[in-house]
């Protein structure tokens, strides 16, 4: 993806951290900023990148705080309102316009949902991905399968967590969430998320996502506003789209019998929520073509 024809490598200063990045488009079209989650790099979006530019857009596409080749926060700050801030600080550092469109993956949802509540005038759009907003889900979370499926959660919680995220750990995660993937894409993908994970802060890191979603003593006060303004609905339009075959987050605990409803509650007015059939939790990798067209559409209408 680092050789792919009109996607480039860049750095960017955004807020205190030093963001590494992948662009591709039109220097002056509007930003469409494409976030990635967790176990993930930017280059998740490497279907999607040359897609929006052909559309005019200037995509980039930063690895998320933590991930290497962006810093480590000083301050281990990883809850749901630093991640809204930083994706408003990329689009001031990035000269983003009210034109900007915002596009996030697992915990680049969670930080869309957040930025789009945040600061609504810089975005038009948004479209989120195989993570609803956290109130849409949370009576069918306790259910028994989905708890296996979130074993990881809990223990991301323990001191056992760094030692357990190896790359085999990496790569089972990617299996089960994505079992129709294919083997050789995988693998591509999962190299590249051992590369953002290569030092042991950046793999803390990672966790550290996880451990501030539970535990409350991890929330850095300066983030108080920005967390508040993440568990809002918000009033920007979002395009949410889950694979029908999500391991990670199944598809019976988001849209149960395919019905969006509980869903759309939660979300902006105005927004759509479908499933992708054939599609895991990394469906814009699994399903590009489909994924793709579905968020140009939306991002054109």
């Amino acid at each position: 993806m680092g050789e792919q024809q009109g996607v480039e490598r860049g750095t960017v200063k955004a807020g205190e951290l030093e963001f590494g990045y992948l662009a591709a488009g039109p220097e002056g079209g509007p930003l469409a900023l494409c976030l990635h989650g967790f176990p993930d790099s930017a280059y998740t979006w490497r279907h999607l990148m040359p897609e929006l530019a052909a559309a005019g857009y200037r995509a980039v596409a930063p690895f998320m705080r933590g991930y290497a080749p962006t810093s480590v926060p000083g301050d281990e700050a990883y809850q749901t309102g630093a991640l809204a801030a930083d994706a408003v600080a990329l689009h001031e550092a990035l000269g983003g316009g009210s034109d900007a469109v915002l596009i996030g993956h697992d915990w680049g949802a969670f930080a869309t949902y957040g930025a789009a509540a945040l600061a609504p005038d810089r975005w038009r759009r948004a479209v989120t991905l195989a993570v609803p907003p956290l109130d849409a889900m949370l009576g069918s979370f306790f259910s028994y399968d989905q708890l296996k499926r979130s074993f990881y959660i809990f223990l991301f919680q323990t001191p056992l967590a760094e030692m357990a995220l190896n790359e085999a750990f990496v790569a089972g995660l990617w299996r089960d969430w994505s079992p129709g993937y294919a083997a050789d894409a995988r693998a591509e993908d999962v190299a590249h998320v051992m590369d953002c994970l290569a030092a042991p802060e950046n793999v803390a890191a990672a966790i550290g996502y996880y451990r501030a979603m539970l535990d409350p003593s991890k929330l850095v006060a300066r983030y108080a506003s920005q967390q508040e303004a993440a568990g809002r609905r918000g009033e920007r339009p979002i395009l949410y789209l889950h694979g029908a075959d999500d391991g990670c987050l199944g598809a019976d605990a988001v849209m149960p019998g395919g019905d969006a409803a509980g869903v759309l509650a939660r979300l902006p007015e105005g927004s759509r929520a479908e499933t992708v059939a054939g599609a895991g939790h990394f469906l814009q990798l699994e399903r590009p073509g489909e994924v793709n067209a579905k968020i140009l559409e939306w991002l054109a209408s």
